[in-house]
């Protein structure tokens, strides 16, 4: 058992780093750097009560930030977030992206040369001369010795919130989660600023004030807080030679780019064919996607070039053993979609050294059929609740009737079900056969999602009741059915062709759901329901009974909940409701 799990540590483990790349990484080192401001801004909102307030603020502030371990990071992470930032410069070929991706570039570029000044004067006034420079001597900077000082930390301030919150949108965008969170998250976004603009304007008014008493002043503004004007000129010296070293660097890297893109001009130019009769002409080293946007040939990419989706894939027409092998953070792409064809690549990673011929394997501008001339909907990752139903002996009672007869008691069962799933707020989905597949949580939390599919389990036989009381003069059996409940992360969107699109989700939760109903049938139960979903609900351990059973497709045993009878789930998820309450 040790070793099954260590086993499978190590997988899991090997898949995170085959599937992390630069843009994971400044990911990771923004996110850090971000909880930072958030924790420095919080501080800075304590000067709307007072400076002594704000004083103790910054005491757990810099007990928790430099803290040696956390330092460590912290710093790291500022270099690696830096260092990747300025590679971004010289890297990215194209900018026709949205305007908020260019707009981060330039905000994420301004930062280091912006916070230079207040870095120097207080950490390395710190490190150098033992400085003491809190807020009461940095707020005396700013409203009484050097006001302009002041904007220029407003820019700042404003310049990292607005960098890191673009940077958590691209992030958080494709989340299932990120739409119910977006009012509160923009709320957020909006207020903490503002009350830290505030917090500095009421703290910088206060010690204005004070700064007129000569006892304020004798014990706020001694050589050991703020140092001698001989410590200020070396420290102003350093931090000007910082600034020019790193506009020196930004010009390395714009001569940089020229000249890369001289060498490609004078390195050839390659021919790209989308099999569509289209072909361009573009230097050596761009991306398939890149060359799609510099030329305007309209390329489907969800995710915006981040290979964090697999919409830009294409496939190779020909001879593809001179292309550059994937990347790591490619193969992890093509993995997780099942691609095992060497021919599929994608676009927004493939760097053709050689003319090439490809077709899109998604089109963009696909027209949704239900929702008339809108652009389809695709790659939005959901967490849903999948329901499947399945109609018992409809073969045997075919044979008996006529078609006419067979399909009118199809669609009253179709009818009953579907209007328990509606009642209970869910979604019928698709019909197959005598078979339908509802979803919840499209406008829900996973919580009240998988709640409902449970509720509406049980009020499908109550509706299914009352249809067999209804045709009891014409069936020698009552209706029978199976279901299987199962939640998880889904790819919600339209598929289909042309006029025959539908809406509908993708992915392994909706296929187990698919799985759990066929074993009702050898398990003699009315719905199986796996653990994922009574643990959602907030159902008790003991509510239902648990069995291990094997899914096609999956290594693992898979712990479920089987129910005999599914009225009893509607009377479990009221009861579980009312001790919640």
């Amino acid at each position: 058992m040790l070793k099954r799990l260590m086993a499978s540590f190590q997988t899991r483990l090997r898949e995170l780093f085959r599937g992390t790349g630069l843009r994971q990484v400044r990911l990771v080192c923004g996110v850090i750097l971000f909880a930072y401001i958030v924790s420095h801004f919080l501080n800075h909102a304590l000067g709307n009560i007072s400076v002594e307030a704000m004083q103790t603020g910054v005491y757990y502030h810099m007990l928790l930030w430099q803290f040696l371990p956390v330092a460590i990071l912290f710093y790291t992470a500022a270099l690696v977030h830096a260092g990747l930032g300025v590679f971004a410069l010289y890297q990215r070929r194209q900018f026709r992206w949205k305007t908020a991706e260019p707009l981060q570039l330039v905000l994420g570029l301004s930062v280091p040369m912006l916070v230079m000044a207040h870095l120097i004067g207080v950490r390395l006034g710190q490190a150098l001369y033992g400085h003491e420079k809190l807020y009461p001597q940095e707020l005396y900077l700013f409203f009484v010795v050097a006001p302009n000082k002041l904007w220029q930390m407003l820019i700042l301030l404003v310049i990292a919130w607005v960098h890191g919150c673009i940077g958590l949108y691209f992030w958080l965008r494709m989340k299932p989660f990120f739409k119910r969170a977006a009012p509160w998250l923009l709320a957020a976004a909006v207020l903490i600023p503002t009350l830290a603009a505030l917090g500095l304007y009421q703290g910088g008014r206060s010690v204005a004030g004070d700064s007129d008493d000569t006892e304020w002043r004798a014990s706020n503004l001694t050589q050991r807080q703020v140092g001698t004007a001989a410590q200020g000129n070396t420290l102003e010296h350093i931090a000007d030679g910082l600034i020019y070293g790193y506009l020196g660097l930004l010009g390395i890297v714009l001569v940089g780019r020229g000249v890369r893109t001289l060498r490609e001009r004078r390195g050839g130019m390659i021919s790209l064919s989308y099999g569509n009769g289209k072909t361009v002409r573009v230097p050596k080293g761009l991306s398939v996607l890149e060359a799609s946007l510099r030329h305007n040939v309209p390329h489907a990419s969800v995710c915006g070039g981040r290979a964090r989706c697999s919409t830009c894939r294409i496939r190779i027409i020909g001879d593809h053993a001179a292309l550059p092998e994937p990347s790591p953070r490619e193969a992890f792409v093509l993995a997780r979609v099942g691609s095992s064809d060497p021919s599929i690549r994608l676009a927004c990673q493939l760097r053709p050294p050689c003319d090439l011929s490809f077709f899109q394997l998604f089109m963009p501008h696909a027209l949704s059929a239900n929702e008339g001339s809108a652009p389809a909907r695709i790659g939005q990752e959901r967490y849903l609740v999948s329901l499947f139903v399945d109609m018992r002996g409809s073969t045997q009672l075919a044979e008996k009737r006529l078609p006419f007869d067979t399909v009118f008691i199809v669609n009253r069962f179709l009818a009953a079900v579907s209007q328990a799933v509606i009642e209970n707020g869910g979604q019928p989905n698709q019909f197959v056969g005598d078979g339908m597949l509802a979803l919840f949580g499209l406008a829900a939390n996973p919580e009240t999602a998988c709640r409902q599919a449970l509720k509406a389990a049980g009020a499908i036989a109550v509706h299914l009741d009352e249809l067999n009381e209804l045709l009891s003069h014409d069936l020698r059996q009552p209706i029978r059915f199976g279901i299987g409940i199962h939640g998880g992360e889904v790819i919600i969107g339209d598929i289909g062709y042309r006029d025959h699109i539908v809406f509908t989700a993708l992915g392994d939760a909706v296929n187990v759901a698919a799985r759990l109903q066929d074993m009702t049938k050898t398990l003699a139960c009315q719905a199986i329901v796996s653990d994922e979903v009574r643990r959602t609900a907030g159902l008790a351990e003991d509510a239902l009974p648990q069995q291990e059973v094997a899914i096609r497709g999956r290594d693992e045993p898979m712990a479920v909940r089987v129910v005999a009878d599914t009225r009893r789930l509607s009377g479990l998820v009221d009861g579980s409701e009312r001790v919640a309450a």
